[in-house]
């Protein structure tokens, strides 16, 4: 039966949808639109979408409380940052999982080395360290290099408990030597790990072994946690950095959101991360194969 909420859900989607189109300029109107304002005006300069992008922003941010609130409540986020990641973009971010009623258990901002293949033996030897030392039973033993350390940052800052856990000794060791080892920053106390892991994309790397490295570290998080989402601006989308993540098999697990340089991007990946405690996958967002925003 098609309920009062789906209703609303439908509504609030096209809106957000719509909105997207007024800033890319898109649309099924946009067409229509150039041909009337041509065979009218022939002489007029062309319109600056200034205001159109600037109205769309506003709207959408308008909209946005009612949409997303209680979305994430009693639910933890750990916010992972990819070097390069916008600082003012990640705020915002932080800013809406409070909006949702969610709380961030903690940010854990990733070193460059960790993601440069160039320092794969020292990823591969801190990894085969832990996981003898800390992890036999959680990690498994024949995961590659980066799966491997992806599934020990899970394991330390992340859980499968939608309530989320307390953070073990054995975490703490974890945490202390990844950042001992300058592959992540120091972190303060933590005292709890969260279900949901949302990971903000920085400076695109262009390179195959870049993208298989992330793909590596994503897929390892996710086999720690009720949900992953990597989040990324729409540039990130199609042929970036966001996009051939979601070409690659090993990630089907994890969620991913491209347009967070946009209000809708940022609505979107609370949804997203909400959906995520559920329903693993599915990507969204500007260029989304699944749609601008999840539904139900």
């Amino acid at each position: 039966m098609i309920t009062l909420r789906h209703h609303v859900l439908t509504i609030v989607a096209v809106f957000l949808a719509l909105a997207a189109g007024i800033v890319l300029g898109g649309g099924p109107l946009s067409d229509v639109g150039t041909t009337v304002t041509a065979a009218s005006r022939d002489d007029a300069a062309p319109a600056d979408d200034g205001g159109k992008a600037d109205y769309s922003e506003r709207f959408v941010s308008t909209l946005a409380p009612p949409v997303i609130a209680g979305r994430l409540a009693d639910r933890s986020v750990a916010v992972v940052t990819v070097p390069g990641a916008d600082e003012q973009l990640v705020t915002a971010l932080t800013e809406q999982v409070g909006a949702a009623g969610g709380t961030v258990s903690a940010r854990y901002d990733l070193g460059a080395d960790l993601l440069d293949p160039d320092q794969k033996s020292l990823v591969d030897t801190l990894g085969s360290q832990l996981l003898t030392q800390q992890a036999t039973d959680d990690v498994a033993a024949d995961a590659s290099t980066y799966d491997r350390i992806g599934q020990l940052l899970g394991l330390a800052i992340a859980t499968k408990e939608a309530e989320g856990q307390d953070v073990s000794g054995k975490a703490r060791a974890v945490l202390d030597a990844v950042s001992g080892a300058g592959l992540m920053a120091e972190q303060a106390d933590v005292e709890r790990r969260a279900p949901l892991v949302l990971l903000v994309l920085g400076t695109d790397a262009g390179d195959e072994g870049s993208d298989a490295v992330l793909a590596g570290l994503v897929d390892g998080l996710a086999a720690q946690a009720a949900g992953v989402v990597v989040a990324g601006v729409t540039a990130d989308g199609g042929e970036g950095q966001l996009g051939r993540l979601r070409a690659d098999p090993a990630t089907a697990s994890v969620a991913s959101v491209d347009g967070i340089d946009t209000a809708a991007g940022r609505v979107t990946a609370i949804m997203t991360l909400q959906r995520s405690l559920t329903t693993p996958g599915g990507a969204f967002g500007a260029s989304g194969a699944d749609g601008p925003v999840p539904l139900g």
